[in-house]
């Protein structure tokens, strides 16, 4: 397909500004000259080209086939095609209809039906095609820039606005492949990325994607890149909600929204863009600009490094500090070599640090600026350096910046970029002049630290190793057995899950349960005093919610009238547990996403794990050093690392009880739709999960349509 040596056009047209006389006209510029046939039973002949009534007219099977009909003739065209043994087509309609028989097959599916067994690549529906640029092939039927502009990257996306938009920016970004794949009934997106990643010249990726499809392969192509030391940029668009939502535990609705992607991201090293400006300038970035002075690209993860830039306005410093703050784009801390360097060349008045502030009376501006990068670059905590400047138009003709960025750029072998406030003040001449030498110009302040941040991250983190999905191939089979036995017997918490959760190595409370008052004050009694009481209603998921839960009962008195509210109430099951010390509340658990399956997902615990919504999400198997980073990203770590004369907690404690919730998920991966380890308090004492929650899979049902359903 993305080959293709000749080439039907079904709907091919004379008549200008339509899509088949464009489409013909975009194949025929492509610089491979492929075989072009147009198929209309309008006409005998195109543009001095013998045009044919039917697919079936033509002496043979063809490579590709461009079926610009419309959606009512695509399954008669497609079915002509894969008869004929014609290799792959682009289907450009949305290949919508309304069905007279509202129990007959989607358009959609049929056409898919129709593609697999011939063994037919499709790209789309609703697509603009691709333009293999290495290649040099043009298979679209809307006009784009042509000669496109040749260059280190592979784009993907399912959006044909933006793979026009990215065509057509000015930016200095070239491609290999771009491809919009639209709605991808048979062709994924990780099957364009596994033929990107065989070109040489693929040095980037960018994807743009709304749904995660063959999600086996993608991890498989998405490893590739990261052994190939290959950045991949990720923009997603689009939620899926099957399954995770439908459950009681906070672990499915931590990890809806974009939980699997964030864990895709994590375990491949994948680097996640916000929109689009910050993926054109990371894009930019990684394609023409250094990644790093260090030989192999990367950096010692353990040396404090970070950017360092040079400013023209005190005001749009501080603004810049103000927002790498926010974002997490560290400055370098300059030595007092580099600071006594710098003071030589200011005015006065003016302190010598970073990011640096060199305007003062403005005389020999080309040196200054010039002097002041390289200082800053040569000091070894600098990985990065900016020109931080708003690059407008100079009315008067000065240089000095232009000039002063390439001398800089030329003296050093640190990446150097020229850092813009705002988009439309970037003068578009200067830009690609700097362009042309290799300097970045990066178009917006925020995007544009990101993008930063993004070089940063991929020269210091380790390559990522492929991460194989969860399996029970290793898992200890007698344990195992109790699981599931536990879950088929729709256990779902309690002293039961406690007592699994230990076997897997997690500390948990002691805990017993009970279900008249003389049980429960003989546990209280075999526990010790003080305990807590809870309700072990199995229907009940979250129990503080329904005053379910004692704390600090001092003795039998107290159990006992605690017992008789909770049972007058919620029924007579309880779960009498020891008190444990206080500390920092995580949740810990597993989600179970419908294209990844098993998650880890790591949160604020307790009360806060619905208030603040902060989690981070893995892949399973999680190591204790993944668990360490994930701990790292919640915004409650400050609790947990001491702050206001508090002690730390114990976090090779936290990572194990995370890790080890991890072995778990590759255990039970196929029986859990959900686990919560809620709350797991974490203190100098260790990690203590006080209680759980399982859903298994079973508590789903699926209605006439395949809808999943909670089970009631």
């Amino acid at each position: 397909m993305l080959e293709a040596r000749s080439i039907a056009l079904v709907g091919a047209s004379p008549r200008p500004g339509t899509f088949g006389q464009r489409m013909l006209e975009e194949v025929t510029r492509s610089p491979s000259r492929p075989e072009v046939h147009p198929v209309n039973p309008r006409y005998a002949e195109i543009d001095g080209r013998r045009c044919v009534p039917s697919l079936d007219d033509l002496p043979g099977p063809v490579d590709l086939v461009l079926l610009a009909v419309p959606d009512a003739a695509l399954e008669q065209q497609l079915a002509l095609a894969a008869r004929r043994g014609d290799r792959s087509a682009v289907i450009f309609g949305n290949a919508h209809e309304d069905p007279a028989d509202p129990g007959a097959s989607p358009l959609r599916q049929r056409l898919a039906a129709i593609a697999r067994p011939a063994g037919m690549q499709l790209c789309g529906a609703g697509c603009m095609g691709f333009v293999n640029v290495a290649h040099g092939l043009r298979a679209i039927g809307y006009t784009e820039p042509d000669p496109l502009p040749a260059g280190p990257v592979a784009l993907v996306t399912h959006s044909g606005s933006v793979f026009s938009t990215m065509l057509r920016t000015r930016r200095a970004i070239g491609y290999t492949l771009a491809v919009s794949s639209g709605q991808e009934l048979v062709t994924a997106a990780a099957s364009y990325i596994d033929y990107a990643l065989e070109l040489a010249e693929t040095k980037v990726l960018a994807l743009v994607l709304e749904a995660m499809r063959e999600p086996d392969e993608l991890r498989r192509v998405l490893a590739r890149a990261a052994e190939r030391d290959v950045p991949a940029l990720l923009l997603t668009a689009g939620r899926s909600a099957t399954g995770r939502m439908m459950v009681a535990a906070h672990s499915g609705a931590l990890a809806a929204d974009d939980g699997g992607w964030e864990a895709l991201a994590r375990a491949y090293g994948i680097h996640r863009v916000g929109d689009l400006a910050e993926l054109a300038d990371a894009l930019e970035l990684f394609a023409i600009g250094r990644r790093s002075a260090s030989r192999d690209g990367r950096r010692d993860p353990a040396r404090p490094t970070g950017i360092a830039s040079v400013h023209d306005s005190g005001l749009e410093r501080a603004h810049a500090v103000d927002l790498a703050d926010d974002i997490g784009v560290p400055f370098a801390a300059i030595s007092a070599a580099t600071r006594a360097r710098l003071a030589g060349l200011l005015d006065p008045g003016l302190t010598p640090t970073n990011p640096l502030d060199v305007w003062g009376t403005g005389a020999d501006t080309r040196s200054l600026f010039t002097d002041s990068l390289i200082a800053l670059a040569e000091d070894p905590s600098v990985d990065a350096v900016a020109l931080a400047v708003d690059l407008v138009r100079e009315l008067d003709g000065d240089e000095s910046y232009r000039l002063a960025v390439l001398d800089a750029a030329a003296q050093t072998t640190k990446p150097v970029v020229v850092l813009g406030n705002l988009a439309g003040a970037v003068d578009p001449d200067v830009a690609a002049q700097l362009r042309q030498y290799g300097i970045p110009v990066l178009e917006g302040l925020r995007t544009g630290l990101l993008a930063l941040r993004h070089l940063l991250d991929h020269s210091s983190h380790p390559r990522p190793t492929a991460v194989p999905p969860a399996s029970a191939a290793h898992a200890e089979p007698s344990r195992r057995d109790r699981a599931t036995a536990l879950l088929d017997a729709d256990v779902t918490g309690g002293a039961p899950l406690l007592a699994l959760l230990a076997e897997y190595g997690i500390t948990t409370a002691a805990a017993l349960q009970a279900s008249d008052q003389a049980a429960v004050l003989a546990a209280g009694e075999s526990i010790g005093y003080p305990v807590v009481l809870k309700t072990a209603d199995p229907a009940i998921a979250h129990k503080s919610d329904v005053r379910g839960v004692f704390l600090g009962i001092p003795g039998p008195a107290e159990l006992a009238r605690a017992y008789a509210d909770l049972s007058a109430r919620l029924g007579p099951l309880a779960l009498v547990c020891e008190t444990v010390p206080p500390g920092t509340e995580l949740a810990v658990g597993i989600a179970r996403d419908p294209d990844l399956g098993p998650l880890i997902v790591v949160g604020a615990g307790g009360v806060l794990v619905e208030l603040l919504a902060d989690r981070a999400v893995a892949l399973p198997p999680v190591d204790e050093r993944t668990a360490r980073q994930m701990i790292s990203e919640l915004r409650v770590s400050r609790l947990l690392a001491g702050i206001r004369g508090t002690p730390a907690a114990d976090l090779d404690a936290v990572a194990r009880a995370i890790a080890s919730v991890s072995t778990l998920a590759a255990d039970l991966g196929d029986k859990l739709l959900a686990l919560d380890v809620n709350p797991l308090i974490c203190s100098p004492c260790g990690a203590v999960a006080v209680d759980a929650l399982a859903v298994p899979v079973s508590a789903l049902s699926t209605d006439s349509a395949g809808r999943c359903q909670k089970r009631t």
